[in-house]
């Protein structure tokens, strides 16, 4: 029942376009989560993650788990892929990464623009988090993925495109500087 009162207090997180701000924080919703989560929900909720381990750590919810498994082989896809370009070896720990995630990663690494490239992922995510999405909104599954939508959307919000740029303009300056500095010492 208290999932109900979470859920029923939780702004929509559906048509929010890239330059509006998001209703509600990842604090936010944290702090919501500990007023009307029981412990279990809680704990689970907190572990949450965009970025989850590489060793397989079972959450005891197929939601998370799903979320989990997806999301570490899309990472694996993406070092394979940009490994190879690198003609490096990367270890896939053993893994079969599906093609499609495959596929995905090269569509990501052979984007120009690292922006539209992160743009792209964050569709690939969102598009697989709404398979995940549970049909019973007041349920315990739909605060795990609320939560990770949230975390999703406020990821890509923190990108800045003009201080990525001005970011590799000085690294390119830098590396082309040092590549003309060494030139000229050498003659």
């Amino acid at each position: 029942m208290a999932e109900y009162y979470l859920i029923a207090q939780l702004p929509s997180l559906d048509g929010i376009n890239g330059d509006s701000p998001l209703p509600i924080t990842e604090e936010q919703f944290s702090e919501l989560c500990g007023r009307f989560l029981g412990k279990k929900v809680l704990i689970e909720t907190e572990s949450l993650t965009l970025l989850p381990p590489m060793d397989v750590e079972s959450s005891n919810v197929p939601l998370i788990d799903a979320w989990n498994t997806r999301e570490r082989d899309l990472r694996l896809a993406l070092g394979k892929v940009r490994a190879e370009k690198l003609e490096k070896v990367f270890d896939l720990r053993g893994k079969n990464v599906p093609s499609e995630l495959l596929k995905a990663a090269n569509t990501a690494v052979d984007t120009e623009s690292p922006m539209d490239a992160e743009l792209f992922l964050l569709k690939n995510r969102l598009g697989f988090l709404e398979t995940l999405r549970p049909t019973d909104i007041f349920s315990k599954d739909y605060i795990y993925y609320y939560g990770l939508k949230l975390k999703l959307l406020e990821r890509i919000k923190r990108f800045d495109a003009e201080l990525g740029k001005a970011a590799y303009r000085s690294i390119y300056n830098s590396i082309t500087q040092n590549g003309g500095d060494t030139l000229e010492a050498e003659k």
